[in-house]
């Protein structure tokens, strides 16, 4: 048996790593995968298998999964290119005869609005294609979207274009928990889960920072077109901005609000927004 975790080095992968060594599963049979295998040495001396890997490589692929037995698919940051190289590590997996695929995807993919949405679609559209057994694990927004920012809600306040909009953000960790459950227990080949946790307007969100700052802090809902000038105007690029203000559009409209998927995969009710705004503070 082995488990392969591509995009080891990126936040969510390398919590699925833990997540997998926490549940007992033994380090000889986790393989760890990243562009630059350096920073997965830690990993490395703990008795995790590193080996390099790049989307864009497919000989890369073939050589990463040989023997791997369950593939968990963390969706790459590439905007443009997700969908290419989707093909690509769907083509090394069935050449590896990996026996289950496991994706991290967006909520709703298949009908979702959200420009973000369009190539994880096209993403599960290419593992359904592949024929080979796979579960889609449909993660909402994180809270890790907004925490670091929170040194400048303190001093300027939350600016956004979610409206009412209900998000149901979970913490990585949270996600990552239930992708190493899925990986390791049996009966998800197949399923679709929309994973999130308790939904929270980004008024009630700028609510808990100030009860819990002591300062007060407001939200202001701005138009998309207005939100993305703020976004760019940040620092951001043009594009990245797009997608962000989007993904508040989409929230507005209600697209990132999901059901309780993750509080029964993990067993648990998920961190909640006021306990993840305590530890970021």
């Amino acid at each position: 048996m082995s488990i392969v975790v591509t995009g080891a080095t990126g936040h969510l992968g390398r919590l699925i790593v833990t997540s997998l060594l926490n549940r007992g599963v033994p380090a000889d049979q986790v393989v760890a995968l990243g562009r630059d295998t350096s920073r997965l040495a830690d990993l490395a001396a703990r008795g995790v298998t590193v080996r390099p890997a790049d989307y864009n490589d497919p000989d890369s692929l073939r050589a990463a999964f040989a023997g791997a037995t369950t593939l968990m698919f963390v969706s790459g940051n590439e905007v443009g290119r997700r969908v290419e190289q989707a093909r690509n590590v769907v083509a090394a997996a069935k050449e590896a005869g990996v026996q289950l695929i496991a994706y991290t995807s967006i909520p709703r993919a298949d009908t979702s609005s959200l420009l973000l949405a369009a190539e994880h679609r096209g993403t599960e559209q290419e593992i359904r294609a592949s024929g080979l057994p796979h579960v889609f694990l449909r993660n909402s927004w994180y809270f890790e979207n907004y925490l670091p920012q929170i040194p400048t809600y303190l001093e300027h306040g939350v600016a956004g274009a979610a409206g009412d909009g209900r998000i149901s953000a979970a913490a990585r960790a949270d996600y990552a928990e239930a992708a190493a459950l899925v990986l390791t227990t049996d009966g998800h080949a197949g399923r679709t889960y929309e994973l999130g946790g308790a939904p929270f307007t980004m008024t009630e969100f700028a609510e808990e920072l100030a009860r819990q700052a002591g300062r007060p802090v407001g939200y202001t809902d701005l138009p998309v077109e207005k939100y993305t000038e703020v976004l760019v105007g940040a620092g951001l690029p043009q594009q990245y901005a797009e997608v962000l203000a989007d993904g508040d559009r989409g929230a507005a409209a209600g697209e990132l609000q999901v059901g309780d998927d993750l509080e029964r995969l993990i067993g648990r009710r998920p961190t909640t927004l006021a306990e993840a705004i305590r530890a970021a503070l």
